[in-house]
Order: C-alpha cells, then sequence, then structure tokens
C-alpha cells in the first residue's frame, strides 16, 4: 500500500469531513489503485518532525495546508518554478531521494479555466491577495496573462502581490485599493474572485462589485468551492457571462497531485461528484 498525507494545521477537519481527503480516496477506489490519503494534524513546532517522518516512510508526498505552505519550504531540496515565485507549497513530491515542493492550486485554477478561455493574451481583474489570489495571479502570468489588475482592501497587501507579478512574471500587474463597489473596465477578459466572500455558511455575502459592469463577452471565475454556485456566479451568469465555480479548481489541483505522486491520470467527473455530494449547491 503507498501513502499520501494531508499535513494540516491543529485546526483540521477529521478526515471524514475534509473534502479533499474525499474526492481523492473517491478518486483511488473508482480506479481500483492501491493508494491511501489521510489526513494528518501536524502542530507548527513538529512539522520538521513530520516531514522527516514521510521520508523516512518513504511516503510518495504530501499536501500542505495553513500554516504549513511556507514554513515546510525549510524542510525540503527543491521547488517547482511557480512554487519558487509565490514562496508558498501546497503539494510535496518524491523524486527519486528527494522532497520537491509544489503549488498545485494555481494550476488547477488555469486547467479550469482553460477548459473556457486561455489566459494567454487577456486582461484579468483579480480581487483579492492572499494565498490563493497569489497562487492564482502567478499561474495565470505564467499560462500568458499580458495584464493582471489585483484589486484588494489593504493596500499593502495588494501592492506587494501587483510587485511579485510585475517583476517576477512577464505580465504588467498593477493594484487598485478596493473602495465600494468595483466598476470592471470594459476591456477586460477574465474576472476571478480569490477571495472568501461568499464561503459557506455566508452565502448571502455579496461581492463589492458594480455587477452592471460585467458584460457577456467576460468570464467570471469564483474560487469558492463550498456552495459551487456562489452568489456572484449566479449574478454573472444572469449577465450572460461564462461563469467557472471553485469545484474546478479543487478538483484540478487533486488530479494534478495525483499525477505528481502516482504517475496516474484519473478522472476528474469521479472527484467532482463527490464534492457535490457535501457541498450544498448555493441557489
Amino acid at each position: 500500500m503507498n501513502f499520501l498525507s494531508e499535513l494540516t494545521g491543529c485546526f483540521a477537519q477529521p478526515a471524514a469531513e475534509n473534502p479533499t481527503v474525499e474526492m481523492i480516496e473517491a478518486a483511488f477506489r473508482h480506479h481500483g489503485l492501491p493508494w491511501r490519503y489521510i489526513n494528518c494534524e501536524i502542530a507548527p513546532e513538529q512539522l520538521g518532525d513530520a516531514v522527516r517522518g514521510a521520508r523516512a516512510m518513504n511516503w510518495a508526498g504530501f499536501n500542505c495546508s495553513l500554516p504549513h505552505k511556507v514554513a515546510v519550504i525549510d524542510h525540503l531540496d527543491g521547488l517547482g518554478e511557480s512554487a519558487r515565485i509565490m514562496g508558498a507549497v501546497n503539494c510535496v513530491v518524491r523524486r527519486d531521494d528527494q522532497l520537491i515542493g509544489e503549488n498545485t492550486d494555481g494550476k488547477g485554477f488555469v486547467q479550469s479555466l482553460e477548459e473556457h478561455i486561455s489566459p494567454a493574451g487577456k486582461r484579468v481583474v483579480l480581487f483579492g491577495a492572499g494565498g490563493a489570489a497569489r497562487a492564482i495571479g502567478v499561474e495565470t502570468a505564467l499560462a500568458g496573462a499580458t495584464s493582471i489588475t489585483v484589486v484588494n482592501r489593504t493596500a499593502a497587501r495588494g501592492e506587494e502581490l501587483a510587485a511579485l507579478l510585475s517583476e517576477r512574471t512577464s505580465a504588467a500587474a498593477d493594484f487598485v485599493l478596493w473602495e465600494g463597489d468595483f466598476q470592471v473596465p470594459p476591456d477586460i477578459d477574465i474576472v476571478i474572485n480569490a477571495t472568501s466572500i461568499g464561503l459557506y455558511p455566508d452565502v448571502s455575502a455579496r461581492l463589492p462589485l458594480d455587477t452592471e459592469t460585467l458584460t457577456s463577452n467576460m468570464v467570471v471565475a469564483d474560487v469558492i468551492p463550498n456552495p459551487p454556485r456562489t452568489r456572484l456566479v449566479r449574478d454573472a451568469a444572469a449577465r450572460g457571462c461564462t461563469v467557472l465555480d471553485g469545484l474546478g479548481m479543487l478538483v484540478n489541483q487533486g488530479v494534478i497531485g495525483i499525477r505528481y505522486w502516482t504517475g496516474q491520470d484519473v478522472d476528474p467527473a469521479i472527484m467532482r461528484a463527490r464534492l457535490e455530494q457535501l457541498f450544498a449547491p448555493g441557489e
């Protein structure tokens, strides 16, 4: 039996309630793969011991959740390109005798996005400047987006992300302070909510956005998986926009992680179906 893990903080949900565990185990069962994905609650001061334990037990890899995504880097042998740029790891992969840190969050988002539109040559508005926004911004830029406008309510974090994108990718990035309802410029191609606004149980929360400025030629994406049909997704769909819910990003980062660890491609539909059983639709 081969083992993978998710190293989470002590506040982690039990495995039976952890959506990542549920969707990955569902894929393993469906494909008859001899792998297990387990949830391990690790205190920050025990992180080094946990990584050394993964090495000693010859684990194929593990995911990292908060608060370990940055601290784990000190215990690894190297980083993939996007993880190096953003300075955060959510997926560790054993390659030969080394543990390499990757970040699959942004990769999962871009893969979901490319089912509808390629980010290459596109103009993007990105709401938020936290970990999800950083991962999405970096991967969208690496995929060829020409410009990214970071919209955030805290200037310091927003300016930091815009500077990172401008300095370390080929995208032109700028920052706009989020005050009141943001009006999306008419030449924008892709609008992304990378904040937690609308996350269960606050499903009625409204993203401060003037939906009248959304047009049918725009793709609007929300990274929130629970509920899948957030208020933003529903409002954008009503305006005729192409919409992406957060399940696509979550599923695809899982698919990418499984490929890293096992070399196997799994059916994303199986993983999505399991998540849809766990999450309310949001209507």
